[in-house]
């Protein structure tokens, strides 16, 4: 009897441990996948300011 309450005890434990871990790792690309959408707002946003020219004056025909 206690080797069955120890091997259920275990099993319920390991399944809440893979539960876990698969929370930490969505939580973690959601984290990951947001950082890159800003990064790449934020390249795109630079990418346009530097088409601005010393005068302040955008070139439309140059990228």
């Amino acid at each position: 009897m206690a080797d069955n309450y120890l091997e259920r005890r275990y099993s319920e434990y390991l399944e809440r441990k893979a539960a876990s871990e698969k929370a930490r790792q969505a939580a973690w690309k959601k984290r990951l996948d947001a950082y890159r959408k800003k990064l790449k707002t934020t390249v795109q946003t630079k990418e346009q300011d530097s088409r601005i020219t010393h005068d302040g004056i955008k070139n439309p025909g140059n990228p």
